[in-house]
């Protein structure tokens, strides 16, 4: 299951909780994080935590890995840096935390 920004549940492989400052801002689109195939199969999982900015224009202008497993780190990052969030005036940050679980 995927759990994402204000708890809207969606039925695909890693579940992500995402919470942007004072939830200012809505998750217009996002891009699900691929679970590597090898990874999946032999059951590693675990989490990823990612610090996003996102610009007033409502696009991700950096993704950066906060902690969590490093080794699903890059496949949270490339996903997130596709999601487009609602315009706002100003830039915002999200803290966001996916768990992947074989």
């Amino acid at each position: 299951m995927l759990l994402v920004s204000l708890f809207v549940l969606t039925p695909i492989a890693p579940v992500l909780h995402a919470q942007t400052e004072n939830n200012a801002r809505k998750l217009i689109y996002r891009v699900e994080p691929e679970y590597p195939a090898d990874l999946k199969k032999i059951r590693i999982g675990g989490l990823v935590r990612v610090d996003a900015t996102i610009s007033p224009s409502g696009t991700v202008e950096d993704a950066t890995v906060a902690g969590g497993n490093p080794i699903l780190a890059e496949a949270a990052v490339k996903a997130v840096k596709q999601w487009k969030y609602a315009p706002l005036d100003t830039r915002t940050k999200a803290k966001l935390v996916f768990h992947f679980n074989p």
